[in-house]
């Protein structure tokens, strides 16, 4: 298994989707251990790291992703546990034009001001102590559209088995984890969504 590391994450490369202008981002947890194990683990000792999901807490890693809205994989990052969502979005956007959509974990005006300069604009909701903002209908309609995500990473975790805490070692997990993501790329149908919206007489602004 050691050695379809670097074959696995080749080829992943060259099967993600197409940059269509419209993608959905977000993370996931990747568990190595039971939370209440993770000072007896060995196997991932230095690699994975506690930190606190809106499940609770979790001992291990994160998947970042970015889809399209056809739900094709357009890039990914493996992090641990404790990175915040928002450090890996400028490696991960680099190449991207168009709109991005992510939720109220993503905001942060000097990214969003970084991407909007390349031309990269990331629309997300507001916080509470937010002051309200118009959106347009079609934004609108999209950012509620971001479930796909959720779909995706629940499809992976609970059809392909992506996460499990059977691993032996560091490097066989990431190798199960890339096949897995392989597979799903090579899928010939992935959950997707269709947004050729017909506005009519909704062009207008409506309250976030």
């Amino acid at each position: 298994m050691p050695r379809l590391f670097l074959p696995l994450n080749i080829l992943i490369d060259l099967l993600f989707g197409e940059e269509t202008g419209t993608y959905f981002i977000d993370a996931t947890t990747i568990k190595a251990c039971h939370n209440k194990r993770r000072y007896k683990n060995k196997v991932f000792k230095g690699l994975a790291k506690s930190s606190k999901s809106s499940m609770g807490f979790f001992y291990g890693f994160k998947l970042h992703l970015i889809i399209n809205e056809k739900g094709e994989i357009i890039a990914l990052k493996m992090t641990k546990g404790n990175v915040d969502d928002r450090t890996p979005v400028p490696d991960l956007t680099k190449h991207l034009t168009g709109k991005m959509y992510a939720d109220k974990g993503y905001i942060k005006q000097n990214l969003f001001l970084n991407l909007y300069d390349r031309g990269l604009k990331m629309v997300h909701g507001i916080k509470k102590n937010m002051d309200n903002k118009l959106m347009d209908l079609k934004k609108k309609m999209m950012l509620r559209k971001r479930y796909l995500i959720e779909t995706v990473f629940d499809y992976l975790k609970n059809k392909m088995n992506l996460e499990h805490t059977r691993h032996r070692s560091p490097i066989n997990a990431f190798v199960h984890i890339v096949s897995t993501l392989v597979v799903y790329c090579l899928k010939k149908t992935k959950p997707s969504i269709k947004h050729d919206f017909d506005m009519g007489s909704f062009s207008g602004l409506i309250p976030n």
